[in-house]
């Protein structure tokens, strides 16, 4: 007689145990949930670095491509325009680096400073400090994306001896750059959000 009720006992306490199992599904959901957030987030550094070298591109190529047709106004010869271009390139690639480095770098600042106020752990912090933005990173990367834009315009005026022929090759190559550089943008930027809505 004693056997049966110990049996219920057993099962009354298995039932017990593998009630809490949606509070474990419920759990793991969330901490997937939070795992896609994290991924997102990284897509949208990727855009902004995307961002910052496309238009670090566009200006190097509109900054030259006006530089070589003011200066080719005043004088006709290939070799002033390629000079003018090239003094251009150098100048405006540092001037992008050096702004850039100061931009990244004070909000790598503002970034940390919040960082030290919330983490409590040398090593924690340690860690989070790798996430950051590289202020040096940045400023390459910007001087690099000025120097591309750059030596579109003046591969025109390089290889092109007659002056009307000079200005015409110049000002092709800066609209077939600004329609790449455009273009590249906006595919990538198209694509990404595609991507982020599950279409």
């Amino acid at each position: 007689m004693e056997a049966p009720q110990e049996s219920n006992q057993i099962q009354s306490s298995f039932k017990e145990t593998e009630t809490p199992q949606p509070f474990t599904d419920l759990e793991n959901q969330r901490n997937h949930e939070l795992e896609e957030v994290e991924v997102i987030f990284d897509y949208s550094k990727r855009a902004q670095w995307l961002r910052a070298a496309v238009l670090g591109a566009n200006d190097g190529l509109l900054s030259t491509t006006s530089l070589i047709m003011g200066v080719g106004a005043v004088r006709q010869d290939p070799k002033t325009m390629i000079l003018s271009g090239v003094a251009g390139l150098i100048g405006g690639a540092c001037s992008m680096a050096i702004g850039e480095f100061v931009s990244v770098y004070s909000q790598y600042d503002t970034e940390l400073a919040q960082l030290k106020r919330e983490t409590r752990s040398a090593s924690e912090l340690e860690e989070k400090k790798k996430r950051l933005p590289s202020p040096l990173q940045a400023a390459i990367a910007s001087a690099f994306a000025f120097s591309v834009g750059a030596v579109i315009p003046l591969f025109g005026a390089v290889f092109v001896k007659d002056y009307a022929a000079r200005v015409g090759v110049v000002i092709g190559l800066a609209t077939l750059g600004l329609i790449g550089f455009g273009w590249l943008g906006i595919t990538y930027g198209l694509t990404k959000a595609i991507g982020s809505t599950g279409l």
